[in-house]
């Protein structure tokens, strides 16, 4: 019996010299080699697949999210974990989001490294939330304490399965939240074709995250109590994930794997389920497509070229409603030709169209000058002396408004920029014969709870709800299938259809089950003719927003750091003592 003894000894010296480190009491404690973090990384490039463009993407998302939450239960600690998670957050946006040095480099003028440069510090700092997200749930799956050399390692549990959901759901929902919010790629959106697509007009894009990591992390336990009961059931000596489990009935690896199978049951079926009815008169909508160039749009010969394609386009042919992309008139509305405005006018009187063009607003003083700049959509109702106007209330950072300090960075820019003024966060809708059609410019719908918001707070309920963008700046990149999949989240999140008209694509319809009926090429110029019908009803998610999502995950992480396993454990050595 000594030999295995001396033997266990000299392996734990071994692992102890080659940590480098001590904890406390002089305990040495485990460290990860660098193609951890560095597999971490490759998980996180190869979880942008999972977005669009890639069909069916969300069977993907959830192998992935597996494979990620096995891997961050090798870590040794509430720090590895945190470092684990920042490496999946920078793999997964420096792939997701790179279309950003489209706009810097070549329509910004920006130099390649510096662009490159600036959207590697970006998905760094995006990266954060991640982390932020792995360290929560290794404190709170009582994980935070591993990490000395004699330690076993961690083992999947149901306790961990809830607190990695929670942790998630929660480390998305800040990242679209702080300094104005970026919540683009947030795991929940590859789930609009995939099976928990259902539970989105229940509990939103981060609720359908909150699903998704928590079926990843019931696999995993499975599989890895099926593991354990293999080696047990074989008489070979088990491995140290076993040894984890030094009794794992069977039962313990088919109940996770039920539960993870019932959620994607029940989210393929709440599918069938209508939150929202047909209301009003179906609507004929043109959505119109300039593909005006990018470099060229505020230049005075672009700006002419823009407003004859679009004078063209308008006046084609009669509709209950036409929508032309964001700032599709690049001019301030007081200064709009008069040939212009009298030929849409016309147009709109004479056929009974209704109107709903792009163009910057302002607001006239006294003495004439124009202040409060605002990216604007305009209506012309026919027959009504007057225009409709919505502004844009979630303004881009850099884009829209500079933050504090950041002129320095916009100079090295070439884009137009400016400090718009904002527009009310909830603003009547625009009402074409019997039917409100609630705005929204640019990426304001990739804020859930602000849609949301407007059709719960509108003293009219929109039913019909249109994007217009203007997403030329990124180039014919992942960036436009992106943001059509990201719109498609809100028709499932409100049971109301979305229409989309954009400059360079994808201009679609969306109907009220997130389903895209119509689409333009991208880069062509054009129209999309739709008939529409709207909505009427609230699903859960516009009557609750996010905070159904947040307090039952705040409420799980409670429960998990008072009463997790870690603690408890803490509590019995105490004891013992």
């Amino acid at each position: 019996m000594a030999e295995p003894i001396d033997s266990s000894a000299r392996e734990t010296a071994s692992r102890n010299a080659a940590s480098g480190a001590s904890g406390r009491n002089g305990a040495a404690r485990r460290t990860l080699p660098a193609w951890h973090y560095l597999g971490a990384a490759a998980l996180g490039a190869l979880n942008t697949l999972s977005f669009a463009p890639t069909p069916n993407g969300g069977w993907l998302a959830i192998a992935i999210f597996a494979a990620f939450y096995l891997w961050l239960t090798r870590t040794a600690g509430w720090k590895s974990a945190l470092f684990t998670g920042w490496a999946f957050g920078f793999g997964n946006f420096v792939t997701g989001v790179w279309w950003l040095y489209v706009s810097m480099h070549f329509y910004g003028g920006m130099p390649a490294p510096l662009a490159g440069a600036a959207v590697a510090l970006f998905a760094l700092y995006l990266g954060l939330y991640p982390a932020l997200a792995a360290c929560i749930w290794s404190f709170c799956a009582g994980h935070a304490s591993n990490g000395r050399a004699g330690d076993r390692p961690f083992s999947p549990t149901w306790h961990g399965a809830f607190a990695f959901a929670s942790a998630w759901a929660l480390g998305e929902w800040a990242r679209g939240y702080v300094f104005t919010g970026f919540p683009w790629l947030s795991i929940g959106y590859t789930q609009v074709d995939g099976p928990l697509a259902g539970f989105a007009p229940i509990a939103g894009v981060y609720g359908v995250g909150w699903v998704l990591a928590l079926i990843a992390a019931l696999v995993v336990e499975a599989l890895v109590r099926a593991w354990a009961l293999k080696h047990q059931s074989s008489g070979h000596q088990p491995d140290a994930t076993a040894q984890a489990h030094p009794r794992a009935p069977r039962v313990a690896v088919v109940v996770p794997a039920a539960a993870a199978l019932a959620l994607i049951a029940t989210g393929l079926l709440l599918t069938n389920v209508s939150w929202t009815q047909p209301a009003n008169t179906p609507l004929n909508v043109r959505l119109l497509q300039g593909n005006v160039k990018q470099d060229m749009k505020f230049s005075e010969a672009g700006m002419n070229a823009a407003l004859d394609e679009f004078q063209k386009l308008i006046t084609e042919k009669p509709a209950d409603l036409i929508v032309t992309p964001e700032t599709a008139i690049p001019v301030l509305l007081q200064e709009m030709p008069q040939p212009f405005a009298r030929a849409i006018r016309h147009f709109a009187d004479s056929t009974g169209t209704a109107i709903l063009f792009g163009a910057v607003g302002g607001t006239v003083t006294q003495d004439g000058r124009v202040v409060d700049f605002t990216n604007s959509l305009f209506g012309i109702t026919p027959g009504q002396p007057g225009l409709y106007r919505y502004d844009k209330h979630h303004l881009v950072p850099f884009g829209e408004f500079i933050p504090w300090g950041f002129h320095w960075f916009v100079n090295l820019m070439n884009i137009p920029l400016g400090d718009f003024a904002r527009g009310a966060p909830v603003q009547p809708p625009f009402l074409v014969h019997n039917q409100p059609v609630a705005a929204n410019i640019c990426y304001e719908d990739i804020f859930g709870e602000e849609i949301a918001r407007t059709v719960r707070e509108n003293p009219t309920a929109p039913g019909v709800l249109i994007n217009s963008t203007n997403l030329g700046w990124f180039g014919n990149t992942i960036a436009l299938d992106q943001h059509l999949q990201m719109a498609r989240m809100r028709s499932l999140e409100t049971g109301r259809p979305m229409l989309r008209a954009t400059n360079t694509g994808a201009t679609a319809a969306i109907d009220a089950r997130g389903r895209v009926i119509a689409r333009l090429p991208v880069y062509t110029v054009g129209s999309l003719d739709v008939r529409i019908e709207g909505t009427t009803g609230y699903t859960p998610y516009v009557r609750t927003g996010n905070n159904t999502v947040i307090a039952i995950s705040l409420l799980m992480l409670a429960f998990g750091f008072a009463f997790g396993p870690g603690r408890l454990g803490r509590g019995k050595a105490a004891d013992k003592r």
